[in-house]
């Protein structure tokens, strides 16, 4: 009798700091047979729960073929795989792909969220990417590299006065950045570039858009920087009108006069 194929769990390990992954992808890396991780992102004291019997593996040297065949050996056999993927899986990530071969032999499969860099950034620094009437929409992107990007969703078509923005994948192209970024945006306007955030060695750098590049060459930023551009930064918003006393909601009777 054929074994019930084994779970392949994608999971988000989050920015790096091990107290960010989520209890769900905790449980699902201590029930698995097969742990694969990218090395090259995820530290290894992500996976200190892990069963001693474990097979675990850096996807940092492998291809998509031979991650595929290991996690496929797996699952025909009733094992359970986690495969670990950098903050989120369904942001910058392959897991798509990954997914779309277990598919063609109907293996089971599930995804479990993980802290993107930007949030953990963003929470690192105290900030918020929105504020009532001031901002309230953050757009996440990237530079072109060997992933192309289309033509309409470069930092600058994206970029506006009350629009927070997230630029992943752009550490070693700052200067291709800020000249982007000034195409729509004031040269002062704020600008946190946050490096291994969530990681030993975290830096956490503001300046401006006029000066970031030269910010980020001084504080030696490169890999694994994310740049979060903030309009609003320096400008008061309105109190949230959910807890106004005067504002009545279906939990909550607003109040009259003053």
């Amino acid at each position: 009798m054929n074994k019930t194929p084994g779970m392949t769990s994608f999971i988000g390990a989050g920015p790096g700091d091990p107290e960010l992954l989520t209890i769900k992808g905790a449980k699902a890396i201590a029930g698995a047979a097969l742990i694969i991780y990218a090395g090259s992102l995820v530290p290894r004291e992500i996976l200190i729960g892990a069963r001693a019997d474990a097979v675990i593996r850096d996807s940092a040297g492998m291809t998509l073929g031979e991650t595929d065949a290991l996690i496929k050996s797996f699952a025909r056999a009733g094992e359970p795989v986690a495969r670990l993927h950098s903050g989120d899986p369904s942001l910058y990530g392959a897991a798509a792909e990954q997914i779309a071969l277990l598919e063609e032999e109907n293996l089971p499969w599930e995804i479990i969220p993980g802290v993107t860099a930007a949030c953990a950034a963003a929470a690192a620094a105290g900030i918020g990417f929105t504020k009532p009437e001031i901002s309230q929409t953050l757009v996440i992107t990237r530079l072109a590299g060997r992933t192309p990007m289309p033509a309409d969703e470069t930092p600058a078509a994206l970029a506006a006065p009350h629009r927070s923005l997230a630029v992943y994948l752009a550490g070693a192209k700052a200067g291709e950045l800020r000249a982007e970024l000034l195409k729509s945006l004031p040269p002062d306007t704020p600008v946190l570039c946050a490096h291994k955030v969530g990681q030993p060695g975290v830096k956490l750098v503001w300046t401006d858009i006029d000066d970031m590049e030269k910010r980020v060459v001084e504080n030696g930023l490169r890999d694994q920087t994310i740049f979060l551009i903030l309009p609003g930064h320096n400008k008061k918003g309105a109190n949230s009108r959910l807890y106004d006393k005067k504002f009545g909601h279906r939990f909550r009777e607003g109040s009259k006069g003053e």
